[in-house]
C-alpha cells in the first residue's frame, strides 16, 4: 500500500509515516516501476506498534531502542519496564511542576482580583505581574487543592 493509504488506515497524517519512514523506523521497498514506497502488512504492524508506543508516553528515540532489540534478535521487555519507570518518574515530575504553576495562578486571580488597573507608564508592562509574589504562604493556600 502507499503511504496515503497506510495513513488512513491507521489514522494518522501521511507526513507522520513519512517522517517515520524518514527515521528509519519503518522501512518500506521501492515499487521497481514507479519509485514509490510500497508499505506491507508487515510496516503497517510496526506502525501500530509505534502509534500504541507513543500512546504509552515513548520517545521516538526510545521506539527505536526497542526496535533494534528486537532486530537483534533480544527480548525488548527489559529495557520497556526500565524506560517505563524513567517516563512514569518525568511524568510525575511535570505533574508536580504543573501543579505549582496551577496553584500560583490561582493565587494570582485571587490576589489581583480587587486589584486596580494601571497605566503603562514606559518603565512598568503590568504592574499586577511585576508585583506579584508567591512565597510560601501561597502554596499553603493551595496546597489541599
Amino acid at each position: 500500500m502507499k503511504v496515503k493509504q497506510l495513513a488512513t488506515r491507521n489514522n494518522i497524517s501521511p507526513d507522520t509515516v513519512r517522517h517515520y519512514t524518514r527515521i528509519g523506523l519503518i522501512t518500506p521497498t521501492k515499487n521497481p516501476e514507479n519509485s514509490y514506497k510500497q508499505y506491507s502488512r508487515a510496516d503497517e504492524q510496526r506502525l501500530q506498534f509505534i502509534i500504541q508506543a507513543k500512546s504509552l508516553g515513548f520517545s521516538l528515540h526510545d521506539i527505536e531502542t526497542m526496535i533494534m532489540q528486537s532486530q537483534q534478535g533480544q527480548s525488548a521487555c527489559p529495557k520497556v519496564r526500565e524506560l517505563m519507570e524513567l517516563r512514569l518518574s518525568e511524568i510525575e515530575q511535570k505533574i508536580a511542576t504543573m501543579q505549582a504553576t496551577y496553584q500560583k495562578m490561582q493565587h494570582a486571580v485571587k490576589h489581583w482580583q480587587n486589584l486596580p488597573n494601571c497605566i503603562p507608564t514606559g518603565e512598568h508592562v503590568c504592574h499586577l505581574i511585576e508585583n506579584f509574589t508567591c512565597d510560601l504562604t501561597c502554596e499553603e493556600d493551595y496546597s489541599d487543592v
